[in-house]
C-alpha cells in the first residue's frame, strides 16, 4: 500500500471517502487490492485527460496487473451535453465493444458530469456493476460524489433520469485543485459554504475570516508531492483539506441518515431551490455554484422576510460568499451583462422552480435558515409563490393603508455615519475592540472589504453575528498585492475616509501604488477639494480618469502632517476623513478649514466626539477676543486605543422613515437607542421638522416617539433650515407634498407664497450625493401631482391633499437608499405607487421592506417591471432598455439634429435639441451667452442641461447634444455612466463637408482655433463616450474615423433620402433591441442564407448588390480581404484599419439593409487575416459592434478573455463563434468536434464549425452531428459546413446563414461554395422543397402583370413554383379548392373579390382588419401544425414605398394629400397616407355618400371631403400628394368632357414640388400624369404599375420569406407592360 496520509469520512457505515493530497498511487493500490476484477475502466473528459491519466496509467502499469485483468480508459468530450442519451449509450458501447462483464470496476475522474454520468452507467451496465469516485473539481468533491445521486440530462431538464447507485470509494485527492481555474474553485466553495451555513456555525466563522489562506493553498503548487504525508503538508494544505473534510462530513453524514432524500438530505438544497431555476436560464455561462450562491442569498432574504432569519446572519452570508468571488445577486455584473439574464422574469423562475423533486405537488419547498449553522426545519419548507415573488421581484409595491402594529416600537439598523467611523477608528487603533449593532450593510462592507485589502486589521465575529471583533492594526497598512483595486462601489463615505487612510499606507517595494476606484456614479461624485488638500500637503494623489472624481492613485508616502488648508463647503466628510488619519502624521496636524460656511458641522463634532472615545482629544480653535469657536482643529500625534466595546448608535437618518410613516398616517411608533443625546445631526428630525408639521413628539436622551396627527392634516413647515441634518430633506419633501395646513406661527413664508408652501434650505450639498437628490425629488414628486421650485440652496414644496394626488407612480428611485425609503412614507397613502429599485436600500437598511411589513404592518408587494424584448442569447445582451432614450453626440456640422428628428420620426419617440433646452432656460442663444458669460460659464452650464436632460428624460427621447458637449469632464462622465443603460450614438461625417458646412453656419460661437484642431482633440472623447458609431454619408466619406483618406472609395451621388431613412430605421430599431436586424434563426424557421463578398474593395460590387443578394438573408465582408487601392500591391498577409473598415460599412449600408456578418478569417482557418494580430482583430470587432454590425464571427482560437470582453459589449450584435479545419482529420462523429461545439456554444449565439469532406458519408455524419447538438439542452443554431466539391451536399443540408456564392463574384470565399438559386434547386431536386403553386384570383385579369412578376421572381432564385391567372365569375368552389390544396403556396386577390374572399379566411393582418379588403392570401401553420389561411393587404405598401422613393428630399412628411375617389383602393391609400404622418388627407368623390362612408371607416386619420377638385378647405393647404383610385378613363383635364371627372391645373397649386400618383395600369400616360407633365414639372410621377410592383415584392416575402430581385423582375414586367400597351 503506497504510503499516504488519509483522513477517512465515514458514510452509510463504512469509511468509504479517502481524503488527501498526491493520492494517485494510493488510488490504485487501494482498487487493486479490495476491488480485484478483470477490467479497470477509467472515463474521464478531455481537459482531464491532458493533466492527470498519464499519472494513473503509469500507476496502473506499475502495478503489472495479473494476466487475467487489464486496464482502459475511454475519453468524452467535457461539458453538460456530454452527460445526455446519447453519452451515456457511448461508453456502454465501449464497454461492451471490449467485452467488460459484471465484475467491472469504473472509475469516475473528473468533475460532476463524468460523476453522474459514468454512475450512472454503473448503475445499469450489467444490472449494475462497482464503480469508484474520483472528483476533481471542488464542487464534485463536497457535493456530487457524495451521496450516490447518479443521472443524465434530458432536453426536458437536468437530472431527470438517473438512480442512487453508491460508489464503492470516494476518493479526495486535494491537489488535483492546483490545476483548477480559479473560478472552478469558487464554484465548489458555493457548496462549502452552504454546507456550514446549514450546520455548523464555527465551520462558517473559519470560511469568513479565512479565505485569504484557503485560496493561497490552490494558489501555491506542491512540488515533490508534498502534503502527501503529515510531516510535508503545509498549513494551508492542512487548512483546504479540513475544509474539504468538514464539509463532505456534513453531507455524509446527512445522506446517512437519509440516503433517498425523504427529509434530512433536503438540507443539502439550501439555495438550489430558486439557484436550479436561475441555473436553468443561464446555463452554462453562469456555473452551478455561482447560481447556487444567488440562490443562498434569495432563500436567505425568503427567510428574512417570514421574519425567522435576521439581517446580521443574511450581511454574513453575503460577505462569506463575496470573499470566495461569487455572485449574491442577479445585478451582479456578471450576470447582468449576459442577453440571457433577460430571462429571468419572475414568472418564468415561479414556473422553473414547479419541476422541483422537494416539492410537495404544487406547493414550493424551500431551506429556510433560522441562523447561521441551524435551518428552521430539518427538510425543506413550504414557502407560498407570493413570498418568493417578492424575494425575486426588482421592484415593489406599497400598500397604503394604516399600520397594523401601531403604537410601533423598533429599533433602525446602526447608523452608516458612526459604523463607518468606529471600523475605521478600530482598525487604526491598538488592541481589540468589539463594535456591537454595526450596520450590515453594502457601506459597511465595503468599508470592511477595503480595510482587509490595505491589511489593515483582523474582522471576526461573536454573538451569532451580533458582535464584530476588530483586531486594531495600529496604523499599519500595505499596498494590495498584484496592483489590484480597492472597489468602493457607490460608497461615498468609503471613498472619501480611505483617500486619505490610503496616504498611511506603508512601500515594500519601489513604484507602488494604491488605486481606489468605484462605480460608474462613483465616478462622478467630487472628491476633489479633499485631494487638493492632501496634494498640498505633500501627498502623492493621481486622478485616473476623470479631474475630480475616482479613480484615484495614492502613492504610499505616508501624510506629513503639520498644516493643512481645506475647502469643507461641499462635504463634511472631507474634514472627517483627515481628522481621523491626523493622529498617524508624521507631524502633529493643524487643519484650517476653509471657502465658507462648513457643511453638516454635527458630522465633525461626530467624529471628534467618537475620536476622544478611543482616545484622542482634538482642540478646536476659538478666538482669544470672543471665545468664538473658529474652524481650526489641532489633532496630536498619537495611536487610537481602542475601547474593549463600542454600541453603536441607531441610524437617525434612518429613523425618520418610520416616524414619518406614523406622521402621514396618524398613528405612533417609537424608536429606540435614538435621543436628544444622540450624537447624530438628523436625531433633530422629530423635534424640528415633524413636531411643526402638527406631530406629538416625545424625546428623551435614548428614544423618540412620535404621534402624527389625523390623517390628512399635516401643517406645511413655511421655512426650514436642514443644513444640520442634510440626508433628512427627503423626508421632509414627501410629507411637505401633502401637508396642507397653515406653518405654526412665526414659520410663515412673508413674500406672497402659497400658504401650503415648505420651503427647505441648507441642503446644496444633496446634488453630489448618490444621484442629485433635490432634481430627483422635483421630478420623483411630479409624477403625484406635486408642484415644486428648486432653489439655490434648496426646494419649495407645494402640499396637496391627499386624495388629489396621483395614484399609480412608478418611482425611479436612481439606485439611491434615501430616495427609495421616502417615496416608501409617500406610498402608504397614494394608492399603486411602485418603487422600481427595491434593493437601493440595502445600502442602509437592508430589510427595510420586510420590517415595513414585520414590524410596522404595513403590506409590500412584489412587483416585476416589463421587460424589454431583446435578441435571445446566452453569449452577452443587450443590457439595455429598449425605451431608454438615445443621446447622439458629435462634431457640429455632422448632422445630429437631422438624423436625430429621423430616428426619433422612425421611433415614433420625441426630438430634443438641447442647443434649444438651454436657450429656453436661459433666455438668450447660445453664441450671445458664450459672448457674453465666456466659454467656461457656458461648458458648465451646457453640462448642467445634459444632466436636467438625462434625469426629465429617460426613456422616450432622441436627444442632440451640442458638439463641444465632450469638453468638459463632468460632461463626458455623464455621458458614459448613460451610456452603459441607454446608447450613446456618435453621429460621423467627412470632415471636409463638416469645415465646409461650418464656414457657411452662423448662428453658433465661432471656435476661435482651425476646425481640425477641435476635432482632433474631441475625437478621442467622443470615442470614449460613445457606444455607438452612424456614418452619415452624405456624399463621399473618405474617413468616418480619423478625417483623413484611407481609400479612394468614392460615391458621386449624395445617397436618396429614402436610403438614409432606411438606414436611420435599420440602425436605430437595431441598437434600441427593438426591432433587431436579423435572420430567423431559431429552430422551425427557415432556412438562410449569406452570401460571402470577396471583394478587396467593394466598390466595384455597389451598382449590383442587389443582384448578387438576390435570396439571400445576410451579406458577408471578408474584412480579411479587405485592402485600400494603395495598399493592394503590398506583399504578404495585411490588416486593414478601423477607418477603411468603417468606410466599407458606410457604404455598403447605403445600398442595402441586409444584416451584415463581419468576418475576419485568420490564415491559420483559411482566411488572410494575420493569427498574431489578436489586438487588431478586437479592434475591428469592437468597432463593428458600435457601427450596428448585426452578425460578428470570432474565431473561438482567439484568447477567451478577450472573447468575454467583445461579448459583453456587443449590445444587440449576434456573435457567430467559428471553427474551421481544413486538415480533413476532422470526425463529425469524434470527441474533439464535440468539444469544439460546447467552447464555441459557450460564447456564441451561433456555433459555427467547418470541416472538408473527405467522402459522401461526411456529410450525413454532419447531418446527424447537427441533429444532435440541436436536440441537446440549449443546443444552439449551428452553421455546420464541409468544404470541398465532396461537401456541397452540407451547404445544401446546412438550414442556418449558410454561405453562398455568385457568379458575378471574382472568386469564392470557400471551396464548394454554390450559389443561391443552385442551392434551391438541390432542395427541390432532394425533396426538401417541393413546388408550390401560386394564383391570381380576380375577374377580369388576362392582362395581369402579376404572373410575370411573380414567376420571373421563381426563375432567378431557383424556386420550383408557379404562379397561374385562376379568373372566375365568383368565389366558389374553386377557389375554395385552390386553397385548401396541398400545393397551394399563395394568392393575389384582385376585383372584385377583395371582400368576398374574407369570409374563407381564418384571420386577418390589423392591414387588413384596417382597410377592410384582402390582396393578399398567406398559408401559414398553427402550433398543432393544422393549416390557416392568413388575409393581408399589401396595396398601401405599395403605395407608401411609391410615395417615400418620390417625395422631394425637402418634404419627407407632406402637409396635405388628396385622394381622387372612394373605392376599395383609397381605403389603401388613406391607411398608406396615415402611416406616411400626413396631416390633412383631402378626399374627393363624385358621390358624396361613398365618400363620407371612407371618413367613418377612418375617424382618426384626418380626412376632410371637399366638394370641389382645386377648393382647399378655409386655412387649409394645398397637397403634396395626389393620389387617384379611379379609372383613367372616367378622367378628363377638359371641363367639356361628358361623363368625365375634369381634373383642374388648380390641383397642383402647392408652391413647393410634390407627388402624384394615378393607381390606373392604361393608358400608360393618364390624363392626371398628363396633366402634371404639362402644369406641374418639379412634380414626381407614378404610375400604376409601379404601385403594383411595390405591392407585389412585399407579396412575394410574405409567400417565401425572400426578398424578390426588384431590378430584374422591374425589368421585366416593364418589357411586358410596353409590348401590352
Amino acid at each position: 500500500m503506497s504510503i499516504a496520509d488519509i483522513q477517512k469520512v465515514s458514510i452509510l457505515g463504512k469509511e468509504s471517502i479517502h481524503c488527501g493530497l498526491h493520492l494517485v498511487p494510493y488510488i490504485v493500490d487501494t482498487v487493486l487490492q479490495t476491488l480485484p476484477s478483470s477490467t479497470y475502466v477509467l472515463v474521464t473528459d478531455t481537459n482531464v485527460a491532458s493533466l492527470h491519466l498519464a499519472a494513473f496509467q503509469t500507476a496502473f502499469e506499475e502495478h503489472k496487473l495479473s494476466a487475467q485483468a487489464r486496464f482502459l480508459s475511454y475519453v468524452i468530450p467535457p461539458g453538460e451535453t456530454s452527460k445526455s442519451r446519447e453519452g451515456k449509450a457511448e461508453i456502454e458501447d465501449f464497454l461492451l465493444l471490449n467485452t467488460c462483464t459484471r465484475d467491472t470496476v469504473m472509475l469516475a475522474l473528473g468533475g460532476g458530469v463524468i460523476g453522474d454520468l459514468v454512475g450512472f452507467v454503473a448503475a445499469t451496465f450489467m444490472r449494475g456493476v462497482r464503480f469508484v469516485q474520483i472528483p476533481t473539481t471542488l464542487l464534485a468533491m463536497v457535493d456530487s460524489s457524495v451521496g450516490g445521486k447518479t443521472a443524465i440530462d434530458t432536453p426536458h431538464g437536468k437530472n431527470l433520469i438517473g438512480a442512487f447507485w453508491q460508489p464503492e470509494y470516494i476518493f479526495i485527492d486535494a491537489a488535483f485543485l492546483e490545476t483548477l481555474p480559479a473560478r472552478e474553485f469558487s464554484n465548489g466553495m458555493a457548496e462549502v459554504v452552504k454546507t456550514a451555513a446549514i450546520w455548523n456555525e464555527d465551520e462558517f466563522s473559519a470560511l469568513e475570516s479565512r479565505s485569504a489562506e484557503i485560496f493561497a493553498a490552490i494558489q501555491t503548487p506542491s512540488k515533490d508531492f508534498s502534503g502527501r504525508t503529515k510531516s510535508t503538508r503545509s498549513p494551508a494544505q492542512q487548512l483546504l483539506l479540513s475544509v474539504i473534510a468538514g464539509s463532505i462530513s456534513v453531507k455524509a453524514h446527512i445522506v446517512t441518515i437519509d440516503e433517498r432524500e425523504t427529509g434530512l438530505r433536503n438540507l443539502v438544497n439550501f439555495g438550489h431551490t430558486i439557484g436550479h431555476a436561475i441555473e436553468a436560464v443561464l446555463t452554462p455561462t453562469i456555473l452551478h455554484g455561482e447560481c447556487v450562491s444567488v440562490g443562498m442569498l434569495l432563500e436567505a432574504e425568503v427567510a428574512r422576510q417570514l421574519g425567522v432569519l435576521s439581517q446580521v446572519a443574511v450581511g454574513r452570508l453575503t460577505r462569506c460568499l463575496k470573499a470566495y468571488n461569487l455572485p449574491v445577486s442577479l445585478s451582479d455584473a456578471r450576470i447582468a451583462s449576459l442577453p440571457a439574464a433577460k430571462g429571468l422574469g419572475v414568472q418564468k423562475l415561479l414556473d422553473i422552480m414547479k419541476i422541483d423533486k422537494k416539492n410537495s405537488g404544487p406547493h414550493k419547498k424551500i431551506v429556510i435558515l433560522s441562523r447561521i449553522g441551524a435551518t428552521y426545519e430539518q427538510k425543506a419548507t413550504v414557502v407560498a409563490d407570493s413570498v418568493i415573488a417578492k424575494t425575486l421581484s426588482e421592484a415593489v409595491k406599497v400598500i397604503p393603508g394604516t399600520p397594523t402594529k401601531s403604537p410601533v416600537r423598533m429599533a433602525t439598523p446602526g447608523s452608516k455615519s458612526i459604523s463607518n467611523r468606529a471600523l475605521l477608528l478600530a482598525a487604526l487603533g491598538k488592541g481589540t475592540c468589539r463594535l456591537k449593532n454595526l450596520l450590515h450593510s453594502d457601506d459597511t462592507q465595503v468599508m470592511m472589504n477595503a480595510l482587509v485589502e490595505l491589511k489593515g486589521a483582523s474582522f471576526s465575529w461573536e454573538d451569532n453575528g451580533e458582535t464584530l471583533v476588530v483586531q486594531g492594526g495600529e496604523g499599519s497598512l500595505s499596498v494590495p498585492p498584484n496592483g489590484k483595486e480597492v472597489y468602493l462601489g457607490n460608497a461615498g463615505t468609503a471613498a472619501r475616509f480611505l483617500t486619505t487612510v490610503c496616504t498611511l499606507v506603508q512601500s515594500s517595494a519601489t513604484g507602488e501604488r494604491t488605486v481606489i476606484t468605484g462605480n460608474a456614479r462613483m465616478k462622478q461624485r467630487p472628491i476633489g477639494p479633499l485631494v487638493d488638500a492632501l496634494r498640498a500637503n505633500g501627498s502623492d494623489i493621481n486622478y485616473v480618469e476623470s479631474q475630480g472624481c475616482l479613480p484615484l492613485s495614492v502613492a504610499p508616502a505616508g501624510l506629513k502632517g503639520s498644516t493643512i488648508q481645506l475647502a469643507a463647503s461641499v462635504s463634511s466628510q472631507y474634514v472627517s476623513s483627515i481628522l481621523l488619519c491626523a493622529p498617524y502624521a508624521q507631524d502633529p496636524v493643524t487643519l484650517e478649514l476653509t471657502g465658507g460656511q462648513v457643511i453638516s458641522q454635527p458630522y465633525i463634532d461626530m467624529t471628534i466626539a467618537m475620536m476622544k472615545t478611543f482616545g484622542i482629544n482634538v482642540e478646536r480653535q476659538a478666538d482669544k477676543a470672543t471665545g468664538k469657536l473658529l474652524d481650526v482643529y489641532h489633532i496630536p500625534r498619537a495611536v487610537y486605543t481602542n475601547p474593549s466595546s463600542y454600541n453603536i448608535e441607531s441610524d437617525a437618518s434612518s429613523a425618520t422613515y418610520p416616524l414619518a410613516i406614523a406622521a402621514i398616517t396618524g398613528t405612533t411608533c417609537t424608536i429606540a437607542n435614538i435621543g436628544s443625546a444622540s450624537l447624530q445631526g438628523d436625531a433633530r428630525f422629530a423635534k424640528e421638522v415633524l413636531e411643526p408639521m402638527g406631530c406629538e413628539v416625545v424625546q428623551t436622551e435614548t428614544e423618540t416617539t412620535v404621534t402624527g396627527p389625523p390623517l390628512g392634516k399635516l401643517k406645511a413647515l413655511g421655512y426650514v433650515d436642514m443644513e444640520p441634518m442634510t440626508d433628512a430633506f427627503l423626508t421632509a419633501s414627501v410629507l411637505a407634498a401633502v401637508a396642507t395646513g397653515t406653518p405654526l406661527q412665526g414659520r410663515e413664508l412673508t413674500d406672497g407664497s402659497r400658504p401650503t408652501t415648505t420651503r427647505i434650505l441648507g441642503i446644496a450639498n444633496q446634488r453630489v450625493k448618490e444621484c442629485n437628490r433635490i432634481r430627483a425629488m422635483i421630478d420623483q414628486l411630479a409624477k403625484f401631482g406635486v408642484e415644486t421650485k428648486e432653489l439655490d440652496d434648496g426646494l419649495e414644496v407645494y402640499g396637496k391633499p391627499i386624495q388629489e394626488l396621483k395614484a399609480g407612480a412608478s418611482i425611479h428611485c436612481y439606485d439611491d437608499h434615501r430616495v427609495a425609503m421616502a417615496f416608501s412614507v409617500l406610498s402608504t397613502v397614494v394608492k399603486d405607487t411602485v418603487l422600481e429599485e427595491k434593493r437601493c436600500v440595502e445600502k442602509t437598511w437592508p430589510n427595510w421592506w420586510d420590517d415595513l411589513v414585520n414590524k410596522i404592518g404595513i403590506d409590500v408587494e412584489g412587483v416585476e417591471l416589463p421587460v424589454s424584448h431583446s435578441v435571445a442569447s446566452a453569449s452577452g445582451p443587450a443590457t439595455e432598455d429598449t425605451a431608454a432614450s438615445i443621446i447622439i453626440i458629435g462634431m457640429r456640422g455632422s448632422g445630429k439634429t437631422y438624423i436625430g428628428q429621423l430616428s426619433a420620426s422612425v421611433l415614433g419617440w420625441q426630438f430634443l435639441d438641447a442647443d434649444a433646452v438651454f436657450e429656453e432656460k436661459h433666455q438668450t442663444g447660445v453664441r450671445e451667452f458664450v459672448n457674453k458669460h465666456g466659454w467656461p460659464a457656458f461648458r458648465a452650464a451646457e453640462t448642467e442641461v445634459l444632466q436636467e436632460l438625462i434625469t426629465k428624460h429617460p426613456k422616450g427621447y432622441v436627444i442632440s447634444l451640442g458638439g463641444g458637449i465632450v469638453e468638459t469632464p463632468g460632461a463626458r462622465d455623464l455621458l458614459k455612466a448613460f451610456a452603459k443603460h441607454g446608447p450613446v450614438v456618435h453621429v460621423v461625417r467627412d470632415m471636409d463637408e463638416v469645415v465646409e458646412y461650418l464656414g457657411e453656419e452662423t448662428l453658433r460661437p465661432a471656435y476661435g482655433e482651425p476646425i481640425m484642431d477641435v476635432f482632433q482633440r474631441r475625437e478621442p472623447w467622443f470615442a470614449e463616450c460613445c457606444s455607438y458609431v452612424f456614418v452619415n454619408r452624405t456624399g463621399s466619406v473618405r474617413s468616418a474615423v480619423n478625417g483623413h483618406a484611407d481609400t479612394q472609395l468614392v460615391v458621386e451621388a449624395s445617397p436618396s433620402q429614402n436610403s438614409i431613412r432606411d438606414e436611420v430605421d435599420r440602425f436605430f430599431h437595431h441598437i434600441t433591441g427593438q426591432r433587431p436586424n436579423l435572420a430567423p434563426t431559431k429552430t422551425g424557421d427557415r432556412r438562410t442564407y449569406f452570401l460571402s463578398l470577396t471583394y478587396p474593395d467593394i466598390a466595384p460590387a455597389l451598382a449590383h448588390i442587389e443582384e448578387l443578394t438576390t435570396g439571400v438573408d445576410a451579406i458577408e465582408l471578408r474584412v480579411d480581404m479587405l485592402r485600400s487601392q494603395k495598399d493592394f500591391e503590398r506583399p504578404g498577409s495585411w490588416i486593414p484599419s478601423v477607418a477603411y473598415v468603417t468606410d466599407q460599412i458606410a457604404a455598403l449600408r447605403q445600398k442595402t439593409s441586409l444584416p451584415i456578418v463581419f468576418t475576419t478569417r485568420t490564415i491559420s482557418q483559411g482566411g488572410q487575416f494575420p493569427p498574431h494580430a489578436e489586438a487588431e482583430a478586437f479592434e475591428l470587432f469592437h468597432a463593428a459592434a458600435r457601427m450596428g454590425v448585426e452578425y460578428i464571427d470570432v474565431e473561438i482560437s482567439w484568447s477567451e478573455k478577450r472573447i468575454q470582453e467583445l461579448v459583453a459589449r456587443k449590445g444587440h450584435s449576434v456573435i457567430i463563434a467559428s471553427w474551421h479545419d481544413w486538415s480533413g482529420n476532422m470526425l463529425w462523429d469524434g470527441k474533439e468536434v464535440e468539444a469544439k461545439y460546447q467552447i464555441a456554444s459557450k460564447f456564441g449565439d451561433i456555433v459555427k464549425i467547418v470541416g472538408k469532406a473527405n467522402g459522401f458519408e461526411d456529410n450525413l455524419a454532419l447531418h446527424r452531428f447537427a441533429k444532435r447538438m440541436q436536440s441537446s439542452t440549449n443546443g444552439k443554431p449551428l452553421i455546420g459546413i464541409n468544404m470541398g466539391v465532396e461537401g456541397q451536399l452540407s451547404r445544401i443540408l446546412n438550414p442556418t446563414l449558410s454561405p453562398v456564392s455568385h457568379p458575378l463574384l471574382p472568386s469564392k470565399a470557400a471551396p464548394g461554395q454554390l450559389s443561391f438559386a443552385e442551392i434551391q434547386t438541390a432542395l427541390h431536386l432532394i425533396g426538401q422543397s417541393p413546388a408550390q403553386r401560386f394564383y391570381i384570383f380576380g375577374n377580369p385579369i388576362a392582362h395581369s402583370m402579376s404572373p410575370t412578376l411573380h414567376n420571373t421572381a421563381f426563375q432567378i432564385l431557383g424556386l420550383p413554383h408557379k404562379y397561374e391567372l385562376f379568373e372566375t365569375q365568383s368565389v366558389g368552389e374553386e377557389i375554395k379548392a385552390a386553397l385548401v390544396s396541398p400545393d397551394f403556396g399563395g394568392a393575389s386577390v384582385t376585383i372584385p373579390f377583395k371582400l368576398d374572399v374574407i369570409p374563407l379566411l381564418d384571420s386577418l393582418s390589423p392591414e387588413a382588419e384596417a382597410i377592410g379588403a384582402v390582396n393578399t392570401i398567406v398559408p401559414r401553420k398553427k402550433s398543432n401544425g393544422s393549416p390557416l389561411l392568413y388575409g393581408d393587404n399589401t396595396d398601401w405598401i405599395g403605395i407608401l414605398e411609391c410615395i417615400r422613393s418620390a417625395l422631394p428630399n425637402t418634404a419627407q412628411t407632406p402637409d396635405a394629400a388628396l385622394i381622387i375617389g372612394a373605392g376599395g383602393t383609397s381605403r389603401a391609400a388613406i391607411y398608406a397616407l396615415r402611416q406616411l404622418g400626413v396631416k390633412a388627407i383631402y378626399l374627393y368623390n363624385r358621390t358624396r355618400q361613398s365618400a363620407e362612408v371612407l371618413v367613418n371607416a377612418f375617424p382618426d386619420a384626418g380626412v376632410v371631403i371637399i366638394d370641389e377638385l382645386g377648393t382647399w378647405p378655409e386655412g387649409g393647404r394645398p397637397p403634396t400628394v395626389i393620389i387617384s383610385t379611379v379609372p383613367a378613363s372616367a378622367t378628363s383635364t377638359s371641363p367639356n368632357v361628358e361623363n368625365t371627372l375634369y381634373l383642374p391645373s388648380s390641383i397642383f397649386a402647392s408652391q413647393y414640388p410634390g407627388v402624384v400618383v394615378d393607381m390606373a395600369y392604361k393608358p400608360a400616360e393618364t390624363p392626371l400624369l398628363g396633366l402634371a407633365a404639362d402644369v406641374a414639372q418639379k412634380w414626381n410621377r407614378v404610375r400604376g404599375v409601379e404601385v403594383l410592383l411595390e405591392q407585389g415584392f412585399k407579396q412575394f416575402y410574405l409567400w417565401t420569406g425572400r426578398r424578390c430581385p426588384k431590378r430584374a423582375v422591374s425589368e421585366r414586367v416593364w418589357n411586358a407592360y410596353a409590348r401590352a400597351a
